[in-house]
């Protein structure tokens, strides 16, 4: 089944030419079912870029989904056009008073910058309590999953020494857990960030499931018992390049970044590195829309009530 999205989003014609099923807005609205409503709040700079590797990840399913943008403020953006932004994104007042199904809260390039000077921050911690109550399952990424862990179980920000950037081997903890079925015992994925997730913090800290834990990443997939809020810290949406401009960004800038692990073939940044992460990511946003929001989502989301997802899970 298809994703919808608006007619003229740029993602529409990448995903076309990768064979996607996509569906335009036009023809969605002569179909007699129900698609699943998804908002993807965009915290990355480049927003086309990543709005089009997440709508790549929520097309591997089934399921129809009729995904909506959201920006966190009206503030100019110096990497995506203010058209684009006007034309498809939507501020957070349109939709406050709607219910969703699922909400995907995206990474933001703030590893370094405390939690109380990141300029949204207010309003950010306003869109995550506002998820409890018109959302069904809340997916964060990377940055976004540790502003939810300061947000929900008040954990301080938790910096490491070096930047973790590459590709790295996980091993899954609970297989038959609807998040990871159908995982491999272990599994690639890449990170990209400055926070650090410690298992042994996390379990003494928060009533979380731990589903995936690297030696040297530490946690990368964990949610709450009702599986209405899922941490990844890791980018399963990245492209094969994405770590690769990243690393040539920080180079140009002077940084002397470490290369990225386990990612250049024969560590050469000379080469072009491949993707060996796709067939995980896919399989996790499958897991995520099937279990987390398609069967316990309301058919009628104007009958959302946070008190059915508590009764449930007791």
């Amino acid at each position: 089944m298809p994703i919808k999205i608006p007619d003229q989003l740029p993602a529409r014609d990448v995903l076309r030419q990768e064979h996607i099923f996509v569906m335009p807005e036009s023809r969605a609205t002569t179909q007699q079912i129900r698609p699943l409503k998804v908002l993807i709040l965009n915290l990355m700079p480049k927003k086309i870029e990543t709005e089009t590797q997440f709508l790549r990840l929520l097309s591997n399913s089934p399921l129809q989904i009729d995904v909506e943008l959201l920006r966190i403020d009206d503030r100019p953006s110096k990497n995506t056009p203010e058209e684009h932004l006007n034309s498809f994104y939507r501020q957070f007042d349109v939709v406050k008073n709607r219910n969703f199904d699922g909400l995907i809260i995206t990474g933001a390039p703030l590893g370094l910058v405390q939690f109380e000077d990141v300029i949204y921050w207010s309003h950010l911690q306003t869109v995550i309590e506002w998820a409890k109550n018109h959302v069904t399952s809340t997916l964060y990424v990377c940055w976004a999953a540790q502003a939810a862990l300061k947000s929900i179980y008040q954990l301080p920000k938790r910096t490491r020494e070096d930047k973790l950037s590459g590709v790295y081997s996980h091993e899954t903890q609970y297989q038959y857990h609807p998040l990871t079925r159908g995982f491999d015992d272990t599994f690639l994925a890449p990170h990209s960030r400055h926070a650090d997730f410690d298992p042994t913090y996390l379990a003494d800290n928060t009533d979380l499931d731990i589903l995936a834990v690297s030696q040297q990443a530490g946690v990368y997939l964990a949610c709450t018992k009702d599986k209405r809020n899922v941490f990844v810290t890791g980018h399963p949406e990245y492209e094969a390049s994405t770590l690769h401009h990243e690393y040539q960004r920080d180079v140009d800038q002077g940084l002397s970044p470490m290369m990225p692990i386990n990612y250049y073939p024969e560590d050469n940044p000379a080469n072009s590195p491949r993707a060996t992460w796709r067939s995980h990511g896919n399989l996790l946003f499958s897991n995520w829309l099937n279990y987390c929001v398609y069967q316990q989502t309301p058919f009628d989301l104007e009958n959302f009530s946070e008190d059915k997802f508590t009764k449930d899970d007791e």
